[in-house]
């Protein structure tokens, strides 16, 4: 029997999100059904409303999200009926040439649910990056569940289902942040303070907050920057030279996106240190670097999907961390908010007034 329940949608580009009614079939082979306790309103689901990554409208938003199952298909072994889990969008399969070689963090063939979620009419979803968790219910390949401690709150344990988790791997693991080292995190959003606070983790000892607002470089203290440059008035490259000895800092993470910010992290960091891009950029943008400025820097130049993660080891561990009170992820919770005020965060979003608003669903 299918379920019917309330989801928010983005039909068209551009166009005010909807609340409207969404059928979600019983599991079928290998899906589950999930009752979604809570979802973050993350810049991902604001880049689907308008057209950014592609056009396969109507859109089912929301994707950082926990819950409870509810029900699984056929031939599921990893949850069952009851768990609290995150949901994730890399269920690896397994078979693949990343699999095949022991890098599951890099599977290319992850697997959604085999079937649609619809409108009233019968209209096919879209599900934000194969999850659509804006919704009371919502049906996933049970891959795309990660079972934790229910002792974590739903409101903080989703945000581990993508941009916590995208900045805290940029450090530790596409970075390999660790102990005594130095890290410039650019872009103080959720991303870059779960950058910074991953750094903190990994034992970095300077690290170094750059944003053009001051009231987000004060938070990326709370979350462990031991400095902050405003690089609307300070040459940001400048300030981490000048807080590095000269040298420039180990691990320069970019969690904007942006070509001028990319090259900042470029030369901001260290001879043989890393650069990490974790801030998507748009399919417009393009970079120009000196090859010998390449080739004489030495050390890596890194792109991190989802913080490299591995949902089924780095979910329960952040989570545990989190428990023993030594990972703030409540931190990053500005606001609760019902289904219907999503469209308002959006605008909160572009304000820069939260870190994360997050849907709370009874």
């Amino acid at each position: 029997m299918a379920y019917e329940v309330k989801g928010v949608v983005a039909r068209s580009k551009g166009a005010p999100v909807t609340v409207e009614t969404v059928i979600v079939p019983d599991p079928g082979p290998g899906e589950a059904v999930v009752d979604i306790q809570a979802c973050g309103v993350c810049h991902t689901d604001l880049h689907y409303r308008e057209g950014g990554i592609n056009d396969e409208y109507p859109f089912l938003l929301g994707h950082e999200a926990a819950g409870t199952v509810a029900a699984v298909g056929a031939g599921v072994t990893n949850v069952a009926v009851g768990d609290f889990v995150i949901l994730n969008w890399r269920a690896v399969c397994g078979q693949c040439r990343a699999c095949a070689k022991g890098e599951l963090q890099y599977c290319f063939a992850t697997h959604n649910a085999a079937q649609k979620m619809t409108l009233a009419d019968g209209t096919e979803l879209s599900p934000a990056l194969g999850i659509g968790a804006f919704t009371e219910k919502t049906l996933v390949h049970s891959g795309q569940c990660t079972k934790v401690d229910p002792a974590v709150p739903a409101t903080a344990a989703g945000l581990l289902g993508c941009g916590v988790m995208a900045g805290v791997g940029a450090a530790i693991n596409t970075g390999a942040v660790k102990r005594g080292e130095s890290v410039a995190v650019f872009g103080c959003g959720g991303v870059g303070d779960a950058a910074i606070a991953g750094a903190k983790l990994a034992g970095a000892t300077t690290i170094i907050a750059v944003d053009i607002d001051d009231r987000k470089l004060e938070w990326a203290r709370q979350f462990g920057a031991t400095h902050t440059v405003n690089s609307k008035q300070t040459d940001a490259v400048d300030a981490i030279k000048g807080a590095t000895g000269g040298f420039g800092v180990d691990v320069a993470i970019d969690a904007v996106g942006h070509p001028a910010v990319f090259e900042q992290a470029f030369y901001a960091r260290d001879l043989a240190g890393r650069v990490v891009l974790v801030g998507v950029p748009t399919p417009d943008m393009t970079i120009t670097l000196p090859l010998i400025e390449v080739f004489g820097r030495g050390g890596a130049i890194k792109s991190s999907w989802y913080g490299d993660c591995l949902p089924s080891r780095d979910f329960p561990m952040l989570v545990d961390l989190y428990l023993q009170g030594r990972f703030p992820l409540d931190d990053f919770v500005s606001e609760t908010i019902g289904i219907d005020d999503v469209e308002s965060a959006f605008e909160k979003m572009h304000s820069g007034d939260v870190l994360r608003s997050v849907v709370v669903f009874k």
